[in-house]
């Protein structure tokens, strides 16, 4: 018994120690020295205060920012300890009051925009916690911002065009808006 232990207890013991240890330790190691931003979670630092990640969706609510892809996380919105979809299908009665509720929110901020609201306004992405809108739901938002803040539709138009990503690599995904970082420059402009 004990030659049929001793080596399975020490392949155990090496085996933990290298997966467990040196191969986490050798990949953070090299993913620090490579790309030391997004191993630090990709984190925005304004004025010396971390104001958020560009990976995870924050709330906004007033009508002087762009509001982000809703979030099914709970207890809160964007709760990255909780990501995950809703799991409701597309038949599903909550998924359609969900939706309907999120169009009412967009009327009611907006009133006098009769346009088709892009659906990444009122459905979770598949993580809840998107950080990107599509450039047509920025352009629907645009001029609630631009009445909120005073200022003139083209220069809210130029700053969603200059914030607007293009799809990865030039092939993945669509093009994209990073809301954060759109609602940090509007909050750069001075008025």
């Amino acid at each position: 018994m004990k030659q049929t232990l001793r080596p399975a207890v020490t392949l155990f013991v090496l085996l933990t120690a290298l997966t467990g240890l040196a191969y986490p330790l050798l990949t953070t190691g090299i993913g620090k020295l490579l790309f030391p931003a997004q191993v630090a979670g990709s984190l925005i630092v304004q004025d010396g205060r971390t104001v958020g990640s560009e990976l995870i969706g924050q709330q906004f609510t007033e009508p002087r920012y762009f509001w982000g892809r809703p979030s099914a996380t709970i207890p809160m919105p964007y709760n990255a300890a909780a990501s995950g979809g809703t799991n409701l299908g597309p038949l599903n009665p909550a998924l359609a009051d969900a939706v309907h509720t999120r169009i009412a929110a967009l009327k009611a901020a907006d009133p006098g925009n009769t346009a088709p609201i892009p659906v990444d306004l009122v459905t979770a992405s598949a993580s809840g916690l998107d950080p990107h809108i599509s450039p047509a739901a920025a352009q629907y938002q645009a001029a609630r911002v631009a009445r909120a803040r005073q200022l003139a539709p083209a220069e809210v138009a130029a700053l969603i065009g200059r914030h607007t990503e293009p799809p990865q690599w030039g092939l993945f995904g669509e093009a994209r808006v990073n809301v954060l970082k759109l609602n940090l420059a509007l909050d750069a402009l001075k008025r």
